[in-house]
């Protein structure tokens, strides 16, 4: 069973939720982190186009509330351990991603 939690809908009535650790936008997986809107390169174009926005999800603009709300869920998600195999190897493969691109890959 999935666990959803929503989180907003886009103003063309798409469904924002987080299934299962992600961020998804009408059932796809968009990103499974936040970013703070001051770390993002393309703030000031997003902050004229939607001038309420705190953070992004993916490409997917969110307010303060809608944030918390998604983090929150987020964070419920991590905070649910599963120690099969299978999600050792996922949470392995994730780790070496992230540090192959914080080394700079392409």
């Amino acid at each position: 069973m999935s666990d959803s939690v929503f989180v907003k809908w886009t103003l063309d009535d798409r469904k924002v939720e987080v299934i299962d650790g992600w961020v998804c936008l009408e059932g796809v997986r968009e990103v499974d982190e936040l970013t703070a809107l001051e770390e993002h390169p393309n703030r000031q174009a997003i902050l004229r186009a939607l001038p309420g926005a705190s953070h992004m999800a993916g490409r997917i603009a969110l307010t303060l509330p809608e944030a918390s709300v998604a983090q929150a869920a987020l964070r419920r998600h991590q905070d649910t351990f599963d120690g099969s195999p299978r999600a050792v190897q996922a949470r392995m493969q994730q780790a070496v991603w992230q540090k192959v691109f914080a080394d700079g890959a392409d």
